[in-house]
């Protein structure tokens, strides 16, 4: 067992040392009209809107997807039955990668860690009684983002919905995929070429979207510090900005729409001292930086969720309690949507119970906890506050050393930010090794038994028939469409990408043609090819 720690030798995750009391002095030079401001006004450290969860709660998006589009969408409607007001939806790996079922790589994972989507057919098994302007949806997506958007988009055609109805958030980040996931698919720069096309799409064409959702959520997992987390999310988003200024956009014609995806897990005043810091940052970053005069395109808008790494093997039933605190977090850090993991989460896909447990924390935390009554509870706090200003610091130090390596952009095609997130993660794990990170019931009071707690828990086991289902399916798309309306799509996509120009509409006409993902993805790796991963160590 490791020596316990002094009170004086507390050291955050992000490396920030903590003392034993904080007061007045820790404050001086605060400027509270500068640094904070009201709720709802510039810089928006202390939330987004003037009243925050006393006008409405935070909206609540569990991760689902498994198996067939039908099995998924029979998920969708049980939780939406028990209150949940939002989707959030995970596609399996070939989807995530642009593989058709079929596909010899695709074998084993086909519906195993996510819904399998091969046409336009399946989209429209999945949101079948759905409404498309009922319901906003997130979409989990990158590599083939403007693909899954363009056949939701004609989903909401065929309902006979308008575009300027639906509100759905494709996460279409694909620096974080070369980053910290790995579903990639094309070189770096067509890469951001197709999250551009998508983005610049939306801003004229569906004005409710949310095109981006910067995740800083995946590097978090990945291995970074919290305050990396932020640093590496605001680099991030201000490469897509710039992108999309280069487009000839007002940056207050997209950046209202803008959005992020973050995790909370760890010390609670450390995670909200970073999502006060963020929101700050962010908005003098698009007022000064890039000249947005309208508030809406400063606003640190951001699903906030529990990361699965915090969650344990050992001892499952304590992820519940977990999943509280994350909850708590993420309703004083400031989230407009709260996401949480299953306590079943380490073990296997949640089963519906699991899930329905993660809902339930949600609403015993808005609506019995009292951290909705009054706007960020926490302003104020000598700690809080201190805190707030010393990690805006780190993440501006974060910020400035990707900077010297040439811009987030160029960092991640030479690999030194991977390279940084690997080696983050390495010494966190040496932490929670030698117990200077504690985990109760891993290296603080472990139980003999400890590891084979988990055995009681309902698992998830992938039905080889699902599978099977799902390929059948598509041979019958394939003899059942019109092959010369695919053909003429897929050459038009081909040519169209060879191009400058955007080549969201080229894509719709091969979704509404039902060419399948794996053809329209092909047809694109046909004229970008693939992205080969730098290494370094």
């Amino acid at each position: 067992m490791a020596k316990e720690k002094k009170i004086t030798d507390v050291v955050l995750h992000s490396g920030i040392p903590v003392k034993p009391v904080y007061g007045p002095g820790d404050l001086a030079g605060f400027d509270p009209a500068r640094e904070l401001g009201a709720p709802g006004e510039y810089p928006f450290t202390r939330g987004i809107h003037p009243e925050m969860y006393r006008a409405r709660a935070w909206t609540m998006r569990q991760y689902v997807g498994f198996g067939t589009p039908g099995e998924t969408n029979g998920r969708f409607k049980y939780l939406m039955s028990h209150g949940q007001d939002a989707l959030n939806v995970a596609f399996d790996l070939p989807t995530q990668l642009g593989l058709d079922s079929d596909d010899p790589r695709a074998a084993g994972e086909v519906g195993r860690v996510g819904m399998a989507i091969d046409s336009l057919a399946d989209m429209e098994e999945a949101f079948d009684g759905i409404a498309a302007d009922r319901v906003s949806v997130s979409f989990t997506i990158n590599s083939v983002a403007a693909i899954i958007q363009a056949m939701y988009m004609v989903v909401a055609e065929k309902q006979g919905i308008g575009w300027d109805r639906i509100v759905t958030t494709p996460q279409n980040d694909i620096l974080k995929e070369f980053v910290a996931r790995g579903t990639w698919v094309y070189p770096v720069e067509p890469s951001l070429r197709l999250v551009a096309d998508l983005a610049e799409f939306c801003a004229r064409r569906a004005p409710r979207v949310n095109p981006i959702s910067v995740c800083g959520y995946h590097i978090r997992e990945a291995g970074c510090t919290p305050a990396q987390e932020m640093a590496y999310g605001l680099a991030i988003v201000a490469a897509y900005t710039e992108l999309l200024l280069r487009r000839g956009l007002d940056v207050d014609d997209f950046a209202p729409r803008l959005s992020f995806n973050f995790t909370c897990w760890g010390k609670i005043f450390e995670e909200v001292a970073k999502f006060r810091a963020g929101r700050r940052l962010y908005a003098r970053m698009m007022k000064e930086r890039f000249g947005a005069r309208n508030p809406k395109s400063m606003m640190f808008r951001s699903l906030i969720g529990g990361g699965g790494s915090a969650f344990t093997v050992q001892e499952p039933e304590n992820n519940i309690v977990r999943g509280a605190y994350l909850a708590l977090t993420a309703a004083l850090s400031g989230a407009q949507t709260m996401a949480l993991p299953t306590y079943d989460e380490a073990y296997t896909i949640p089963s519906s119970r699991a899930q329905l447990i993660a809902l339930r924390t949600m609403q015993i935390c808005a609506e019995e906890s009292g951290v909705a009554d009054t706007v960020d509870p926490l302003g104020g706090s000598y700690y809080v506050e201190a805190l707030t200003t010393e990690m805006e610091q780190k993440i501006l130090e974060e910020m400035a050393h990707v900077e010297t390596l040439g811009g987030i952009i160029e960092a991640v095609k030479s690999g030194a930010i991977q390279a940084e997130v690997a080696r983050q993660a390495y010494l966190f794990e040496q932490k929670l090794l030698s117990g200077e990170i504690p985990k109760v019931g891993v290296n603080r009071h472990v139980a003999p038994d400890a590891e084979s707690q988990g055995r009681d828990l309902e698992l998830y086991r992938v039905d080889p028939r699902a599978a099977e289902a799902q390929l059948a399916k598509l041979e019958r798309l394939r003899g059942e469409r019109d092959p010369r309306a695919v053909s003429r799509a897929l050459s038009r996509l081909r040519d169209e990408a060879r191009g400058p120009g955007n080549l969201m509409e080229p894509i719709l006409d091969a979704v509404r043609a039902y060419a399948t993902l794996g053809e329209m993805a092909g047809a694109l790796k046909d004229v970008f090819g693939e992205h080969k991963e730098p290494v370094r160590f």
